[in-house]
């Protein structure tokens, strides 16, 4: 007899071609889901054309917020009643109560899979709903163990919560250097040292202070350094403030550094990206330590590990946990702009050698096989 698959829900507002972390990371749940599950996926207008090709998506309006959040809800229990799942994930803890009423609705588990922010929320109507919600959930998977500590405070039963860190796609092997050359170009970037910086230009990463006081120190003991900045301020992020580009370049340019900065916008294609990686010789990553607004994880500090790029951060929220001090980049003090311009000095001092090799060491524990293994033992 052919043992059934157990049948899954999975609910998310975070799928590509939404750009971010969390989109990337909902996607390789689903995909990784459907490995051994039949999986049925709640998405925003747009996720179809892009979802794992075993999955089936049944997609909602993204915005307004309330409208995703009825929408899903409502479908999800839809799926519920005429699927009978056993097990309904949600992507985030914003779909939490539409996960946990989707279950008690067909008998089955509710697990939601938390990325820090979504725990820490201030908001009363999210504390009075959707903390309550997280407490009665089966399971309660978290990103870090910041994220964990998170959860336990507010009263969610130990025996119910565990971690799974995000994955990466380990490098098979790295880009030729003509295309590294060819992205150099492309980009006008000449022979500079790069500073890179991939991610949304939000308040909480902090790019703008890190532009205003760290950088002109770095750029007056190595004049040769030029700071990328691959992507946008978002327009679909929840709770975000914006550092849009211009405030930015403003900022540089008041500090005589206008020259050193350059804005790639976003970028999404692979190899683009990992030549962006191999061409620079430092990620910065000045995530600012903001109280209500923590960094869960820091999957991109990973991602550039597995490029063997060595990530410059401040020890704040769940970067504690993606990035290795001494082995995958440094680590400093959140706030201590000094300290952070002179651990980005003293990488670019070091040079490539046994920085980018334990990297690549470091990232491979956190591969995307891994990741499933790790997700499936915490939802079985």
């Amino acid at each position: 007899m052919v043992e059934r698959r157990p049948r899954i829900l999975h609910i998310t507002r975070n799928l590509p071609p939404l750009v971010g972390g969390m989109e990337r990371l909902n996607w390789h749940i689903a995909n990784t889901l459907s490995e051994w599950a039949d999986v049925d996926v709640v998405g925003p207008q747009g996720a179809a054309s892009l979802k794992p090709t075993s999955v089936a998506l049944a997609e909602v309006p993204l915005r307004p917020l309330w409208r995703f959040l009825l929408a899903s809800a409502w479908r999800a229990l839809w799926l519920a009643r005429t699927r009978k799942p056993n097990l309904v994930l949600a992507g985030s803890g914003l779909t939490a109560p539409a996960a946990w009423l989707a279950a008690r609705a067909c008998g089955a588990r509710a697990a939601v899979y938390v990325h820090g922010l979504d725990v820490a929320v201030r908001h009363p109507m999210y504390r009075a709903i959707w903390h309550p919600i997280l407490r009665r959930m089966d399971i309660v998977i978290a990103n870090s163990q910041p994220t964990e500590d998170l959860v336990r405070a507010l009263g969610v039963a130990e025996h119910k919560v565990c971690i799974v860190h995000p994955g990466v796609s380990l490098l098979s092997s790295p880009q030729p250097p003509e295309d590294l050359h060819d992205f150099r170009d492309w980009h006008a970037l000449g022979d500079a040292r790069l500073l890179l910086s991939i991610g949304r230009l939000t308040t909480r990463k902090g790019l703008r202070e890190f532009v205003q006081n760290a950088l002109p120190e770095i750029v007056k003991q190595a004049s040769d350094t030029l700071l990328v900045i691959i992507g946008e301020a978002p327009s679909n992020a929840l709770l975000a403030g914006v550092q849009p580009r211009d405030s930015i370049q403003a900022v540089a340019d008041t500090a005589g550094i206008g020259s050193h900065v350059r804005f790639l916008g976003v970028i999404t294609d692979p190899h683009a990206l990992a030549c962006a990686y191999e061409s620079a010789a430092v990620h910065v990553f000045p995530v600012r330590e903001i109280p209500g607004d923590p960094e869960g994880f820091g999957m991109v500090a990973i991602e550039a590990a597995a490029h063997g790029l060595p990530t410059v951060a401040f020890a704040t929220g769940g970067i504690v946990d993606a990035v290795a001090e001494g082995r995958s980049g440094r680590l400093v003090p959140p706030g201590d702009y000094a300290s952070l311009s002179g651990a980005v000095l003293q990488v670019l001092a070091a040079g490539d050698g046994a920085s980018r090799a334990g990297a690549q060491q470091f990232a491979s524990g956190f591969a995307w096989p891994l990741f499933g293994e790790k997700l499936r033992a915490a939802l079985e």
